[in-house]
């Protein structure tokens, strides 16, 4: 492949950005009905014509953000490549999701008081300050009850309510919300990765630069960004010794989503090594504490969000939507469909059967992680990652994004490793699965099977480069373990 410097893939990555905006205002996922009208859509032709665009743009940026991991840039020069990537999708409508007018309508649900976690949006006045927002919800989600936490519909309430429900302003304000999800990612990934003596330009090109991220965190405003921020801080904290801090923060980031929770565990292993006593003693520390921390915050802050504990009955009402990225899912459903021809037996019945065995497979392989990291065998954080894409690959319900949620541990460990290259292919693959309006398309699965054999091809033939594997920096616990662990992510989150 072409050689390329750190300014032109900047360049590059821009205008491929620039262009992904400008096809988003004609092939976004544009409101049902916007009163100022700025964000309407202006017929087929010209929708295709900016899902074209869009596309173009994508492909540059994925281009420019694979060639970039071999310029050896500085870290200087690393922040300035994202200000310039993120900066043109800024004022772009939602691109790639609809999901934020769900968030902007559940903030509107709280106001009007209704219980979020009993109702979907379509109890919304449709004459109050989320009625344009609701009407613009994606057709799965208009009955569905919030999935998310308290802290989220706070932080949801208060920019509806600032935007007194105009629909372009509260979706502008639930990009600021992106924008400081992302900066906190930039933060933690920055520290995380000065703590496991690697590097930090590396971290932030494969984390923070990374067109799966922009594109959804930035583009699409998907509260995961939020979450993933929380948990590098909150991991940071833990790493430093301020454990208690560190499992507040991830108190909070299961305020926004529940799989934060798994955190919690490998914070552990860090408390009962720092612990001193006895093995029964140090041991209970480390399962207990931190737990009790992120426990004392979610309760507080349900209680000051006002809207109940029906987040607890809530974390499975997604597992209800089949995605075609879930392998238990599409197991259990052409199962199901099998022995109902064959047996008569429910199909419905077989596919909640092998979405539950397919939790048990991940619960398991969480567990055996935890315990490789507990006898220092495994770097706790690298552990940590491995465990978020296990519980991702064998979910019943997988969305693109999903895979931010480990590849931020991974970013900051051995990024440049075996499963650095699994996820960076699968990255520049995933963020061809979704249409811009947030649809997805039977040939968007063709193009991330195309965009997979081209990466793979590309690993193979040019191994990463080493100036961006290491820098000088104390050899970590459970170093030499990491290639090991590795091979997890082949067979759970590599799927």
């Amino acid at each position: 492949m072409w050689a390329m410097s750190a300014v032109g893939c900047r360049r590059l990555g821009a205008v491929g950005s620039a262009a992904i905006a400008v096809g988003g205002w004609a092939a976004g996922a544009l409101p049902a009905r916007d009163p100022w009208g700025l964000w309407v859509r202006h017929g087929s032709a010209v929708g295709v014509a900016g899902a074209v665009l869009a596309y173009l743009g994508l492909t540059l940026l994925v281009v420019a953000w694979w060639r970039y991991g071999r310029t050896g840039a500085r870290v200087r020069d690393t922040l300035v490549t994202l200000a310039w990537w993120v900066t043109p999708l800024l004022l772009a409508p939602p691109l790639y999701s609809a999901d934020v007018y769900s968030y902007i309508a559940q903030g509107a649900m709280v106001i009007e008081g209704h219980d979020v976690y009993t109702a979907g949006p379509s109890v919304v006045d449709p004459g109050g300050l989320g009625g344009d927002a609701a009407a613009s919800v994606g057709g799965n989600w208009t009955d569905t009850p919030a999935p998310y936490g308290p802290f989220f519909l706070i932080l949801a309430r208060g920019v509806t309510w600032t935007a007194d429900g105009a629909i372009v302003p509260a979706v502008l304000g639930m990009r600021l919300l992106a924008l400081g999800a992302l900066v906190l990612i930039v933060w933690g990934l920055r520290h995380l990765a000065r703590e496991h003596g690697r590097s930090e330009s590396g971290a932030l090109r494969f984390g923070a630069l990374n067109p799966l991220l922009l594109i959804h965190v930035v583009g699409g405003m998907h509260n995961d960004g939020l979450m993933i921020g929380l948990l590098l801080a909150g991991v940071v904290c833990a790493l430093r010794g301020r454990w208690i801090a560190g499992s507040a923060l991830v108190g909070l980031a299961m305020m926004v989503k529940s799989p934060a929770a798994l955190a919690l565990l490998f914070i552990g292993v860090l408390v009962g090594r720092a612990a001193t006593g006895p093995l029964v003693r140090r041991t209970a520390k480390g399962l207990l504490a931190p737990g009790l921390v992120a426990g004392a915050v979610a309760v507080v802050v349900t209680l000051i969000a006002g809207t109940g504990f029906g987040w607890l009955r809530t974390q499975s009402v997604a597992g209800g939507i089949h995605t075609p990225l879930s392998a238990t899912s599409d197991l259990g459903l052409g199962l199901g469909k099998a022995l109902h021809t064959l047996v008569g037996t429910d199909p419905d019945v077989i596919k909640s059967a092998v979405q539950n065995l397919g939790l048990a497979a991940a619960l398991a392989l969480i567990v055996h992680l935890a315990w490789r990291a507990a006898r220092g065998r495994v770097d706790p954080i690298h552990a940590l990652g491995l465990a978020l894409l296990a519980l991702v690959a064998l979910s019943p319900m997988v969305q693109p994004w999903y895979l931010l949620w480990g590849m931020a541990m991974i970013a900051a460990t051995t990024w440049h490793g075996r499963a650095g290259s699994v996820l960076a292919v699968l990255s520049a693959a995933l963020v061809y699965e979704t249409h811009p309006s947030g649809s997805t398309p039977p040939y968007g699965f063709v193009l991330a099977g195309v965009v997979c054999v081209i990466g793979t091809r590309l690993v193979l033939r040019e191994p990463a480069a080493s100036h961006d594997a290491h820098v000088p920096g104390p050899r970590r616990a459970g170093d030499d373990a990491d290639r090991a662990a590795d091979e997890v992510v082949e067979a759970a989150g590599g799927t």
